[in-house]
């Protein structure tokens, strides 16, 4: 298992020690953990969701008044350490 996939493990862990049932999902350039927040999830919990998500490379907070919350995390993975890696409009 690939660092990027042990981070995201270890985030959706902590989320669900917290209370909340992460999903993950695993895609080509990165691995996203998502969790429902229900209403009544304690104020004091929050601190440490947070603390959580913050290792993560991006995250942030959808709320809606038709689906609720939910609490999104995205862990890229890691670029291969070669110098002979060519993005687009990079030629020979």
């Amino acid at each position: 298992m690939s660092a990027s996939e042990v981070g995201a493990e270890a985030i959706a862990a902590r989320l669900s020690a917290l209370g909340l049932i992460p999903r993950i999902e695993r895609h080509t350039r990165y691995t996203s953990i998502e969790a429902e927040v229900p209403e009544l999830f304690p104020p004091e919990s929050w601190r440490e969701v947070l603390h959580v998500v913050a290792k993560a490379d991006r995250f942030g907070l959808f709320a809606s008044s038709l689906s609720g919350r939910t609490l999104w995390a995205l862990v890229h993975k890691a670029v291969p350490a070669t110098g002979n890696v060519r993005g687009p409009g990079h030629q020979r």
